[in-house]
């Protein structure tokens, strides 16, 4: 059910796309990140920057979420 949620969100609304893409991109920063041996100390400040942005992004897509599902099983 979340999944078809999201398919729906990302084919649809346009912020929720937006929000998922910029989490990808983070995601993928990170994984750099943490693909390296040793980080510097400005890398590490933007690993924990990083995950904090992801997590605020990540709440705002539940956000939209939670709002399209009660929006639409009424529908239902």
């Amino acid at each position: 059910m979340v999944n078809s949620v999201r398919e729906q969100l990302l084919a649809s609304h346009e912020e929720f796309r937006r929000l998922a893409q910029e989490h990808a991109r983070y995601s993928q920063r990170l994984e750099s990140l943490t693909e390296k041996r040793y980080l510097s100390d400005d890398e590490k400040l933007e690993e924990v920057r990083l995950k904090k942005l992801k997590l605020h992004l990540k709440d705002q897509m539940a956000n939209i979420e939670q709002r399209y599902g009660r929006e639409h099983s009424h529908v239902a």
